[in-house]
């Protein structure tokens, strides 16, 4: 009988397992990478189901499993990290009034409920010691979090010191750092042009401008933050409302959405009102707070392994609406890449008119099977970026247009709808691409609009239109023919002047004097963005030296794969490409940056090293550099080239799961320290 139970269970503990394992990957892809893979309902599923299992097999415990811990986002671009005062945890999260009337029969009677609105945002904490705020941290892991107090002092909202004669010598203010909404389609609009990947909605968004190395660009960005705790001794106050009314009056940025209740009935009524209410905000919300007022009452409840229990999250559904596909349009960028966008009849979401969702690619529209004609349901929950998710039956009479819809299946063109090329598509791609780089007009203009741009050339006063001017009246022709213009021929253009041409030819001269690593940015190879550029400007510091390195070459470098190499390779294989770099190099361009060091000795010469997880003695980009003063090469995908792992804690699962399977060794910390003498 044993050995029958036995075989019952194995099914389910290998489930377990597999569950560790998908929840802690999702949470990687959360607050590490800023690439959420599971929705907020689809993760708090996977996560009551792990739950249940592991209280099935005590054996199987695990102080290392999703559920004894929060998500970490640790070990990003070399902050200090630093230990919190207290403890940062999450909140668990409830999808209905059941759950909710669940949750309050577990508080000491009468306990009243402060509702706050849940910003869709990323925690931080702040330090004041003597009324000067002293570091800003994220939630990292809960435990210990990164100090981006820079970047947080770029937040207007936030005050660098409060000068009153009732401040605390020490307390803690935490809250939610967000991007609204109107900088958050700014930002993604920028990105769009310079076919940049989007950000999928504004939590991700503040995530990755937090992170920033550079403050200026943070401010650029234009980040807001909401506050909702204080912490501490010697505060003011025995409830959670009076602390906010009186960090309010201290100069914080509290939200005037806040509500004590008395019973599930007001707290329900707060819910319907602001599920309404929220489009109209100018910060994204996905949920309601609910917080025991009483704050002997919260140290009486305490908490779990990462949740309080004197607080739950309400989550707001995904807000999805069902409307009629007029038809399918194509666009072309400006890497050929052609991309189906659905022309919608227009409807209301999240406080938004949307009339056009992309449909990113053939297979995604076969995949749901929609055609001209279709009624869709588009979907704009924590993806701000509407999107379709699926059709209604046709079958029904109202679901679709039968002139429209005649039954053929969806085929995508075989031409580029802009030059009449036949497409391409690369093995291994979903996207179809119009191989025409020289004769197709949206790749020829989106190339010189992605070579003038700020982060690349920034030369001003070229902006799209005045690109589409110049390329119609026969100016412009690729990113070398900028040099060539005259003033007079500036001039005489519409809605163009002498002034203007002068201000036009300035931006071209200072633009002379852009460095190397954002001159190669700016040549707009594929798949080499800004980050990328600069890696390979560090090593190859020439121009000429690039255009000579082989695939395997490139591959070394941190963060270039095959795929960015051979598209490396294949540009500089180009004569068209060669003839304009020369015309570039005789206008006067930085084809050269400075020489990058030698190694100080030769440790680990000829190892290519992957870094993978956060330190506690050193930052990333102090190992990174580490590495390369001893004669190693840092890479950043695990291959059998891979020397060995420098392993940290929280180490990427799909790291670790690669290396077991080629055997590539890791290392700790203190052995690779130990290494290095």
């Amino acid at each position: 009988m044993m050995d029958l139970f036995s075989e019952i269970e194995e099914p389910e503990r290998e489930e377990l397992k597999r569950l560790r394992k998908e929840l802690e990957e999702a949470n990687y892809k959360y607050y590490v990478l800023n690439m959420p893979t599971l929705s907020d309902r689809e993760f708090d599923e996977k996560m009551h189901r792990l739950q249940a299992l592991e209280a099935q097999f005590p054996d199987l415990f695990d102080p290392k499993s999703p559920t004894q811990h929060v998500g970490s986002d640790l070990g990003k671009k070399g902050f200090e990290t630093v230990r919190h005062k207290y403890p940062m945890l999450s909140l668990a999260n409830s999808y209905s009034r059941e759950e909710i009337e669940d949750w309050v029969r577990k508080l000491p009677p009468n306990a009243e409920i402060v509702c706050e609105l849940k910003f869709d945002g990323l925690s931080i904490s702040l330090w004041y010691e003597h009324g000067v705020l002293v570091k800003a941290l994220t939630r990292g892991d809960g435990v210990q979090g990164d100090d981006v107090i820079a970047n947080i002092k770029t937040i207007p909202s936030i005050p660098w010191r409060i000068d009153r004669a009732d401040i605390p010598d020490f307390f803690e203010l935490r809250g939610e750092v967000l991007l609204p909404w109107e900088r958050f389609e700014a930002l993604n609009k920028e990105r769009e042009e310079q076919e940049e990947p989007l950000f999928a909605n504004p939590r991700n968004a503040a995530s990755g401008t937090l992170k920033l190395q550079d403050p200026k660009e943070v401010a650029r960005r234009g980040l807001e933050a909401y506050l909702y705790y204080m912490l501490g001794d010697n505060l003011p106050g025995t409830t959670h409302y009076e602390r906010l009314e009186t960090a309010k009056e201290w100069g914080f940025h509290i939200s005037d959405a806040i509500k004590v209740c008395k019973n599930v009935d007001e707290v329900m009524a707060y819910i319907a009102y602001w599920d309404t209410e929220r489009k109209n905000l100018p910060v994204a919300t996905d949920g309601i707070v609910l917080k025991v007022n009483n704050l002997a009452q919260q140290e009486e409840l305490g908490f779990t392994a990462k949740t309080p229990r004197w607080a739950i999250a309400y989550k707001f559904p995904a807000e999805k609406q069902l409307t009629l596909l007029k038809e399918i349009t194509y666009q072309v960028g400006r890497t050929g890449v052609v991309t189906p966008v659905a022309n919608l009849e227009p409807v209301q979401l999240s406080g938004t008119i949307v009339q056009r969702a992309t449909l990113h690619n053939e297979d995604f529209i076969k995949s749901l099977d929609i055609r001209p004609g279709d009624r869709v349901w588009v979907e704009k929950g924590g993806e701000i970026i509407p999107k379709i998710v699926g059709r209604a039956d046709r079958n029904d009479e109202m679901s679709a247009t039968p002139s429209l819809n005649d039954g053929m299946m969806y085929s995508f063109p075989d031409v580029c709808p802009e030059c009449g090329t036949p497409l391409v598509r690369v093995e291994g791609e979903a996207a179809w691409r119009c191989p025409n780089e020289a004769g197709c007009p949206p790749q020829i203009k989106g190339k010189i609009e992605h070579f003038v741009s700020r982060k690349a050339m920034n030369i001003d006063g070229l902006g799209e239109e005045t690109i589409d001017l110049f390329y119609q009246k026969g100016l412009l022709h690729n990113i070398a023919d900028i040099y060539d213009m005259k003033l007079e021929d500036i001039a005489a253009q519409e809605r163009l002047g002498e002034k203007s041409a002068q201000n036009i030819l300035a931006g071209i001269e200072a633009s002379k004097q852009v460095p190397w690593a954002r001159v190669l940015f700016a040549l707009g190879i594929r798949m080499v963005g800004e980050t990328t550029a600069k890696k390979i400007a560090r090593v190859y510091n020439t121009i000429d030296t690039l255009q000579w390195a082989t695939v395997e070459q490139l591959c070394a470098i941190e963060d270039v794969g095959p795929q960015i190499a051979e598209n490396i390779v294949a540009y500089f294989n180009d004569m068209r490409n060669l003839e304009i770099l020369e015309r570039l190099r005789q206008a006067g361009l930085q084809f050269e940056g400075e020489a990058a060091e030698g190694p100080q000795s030769d440790k680990l010469a000829g190892m290519s090293i992957v870094i993978s997880g956060t330190f506690a003695h050193h930052s990333r980009d102090e190992y990174k550099a580490m590495i390369e003063a001893n004669g190693g090469k840092n890479v950043g995908s695990v291959s059998k080239k891979t020397s060995f792992i420098l392993a940290g804690e929280n180490m990427g699962p799909e790291k670790r799961k690669k290396a077991e399977d080629l055997g590539i060794p890791l290392k700790t910390e203190e052995e690779f320290l130990e290494m290095m003498n």
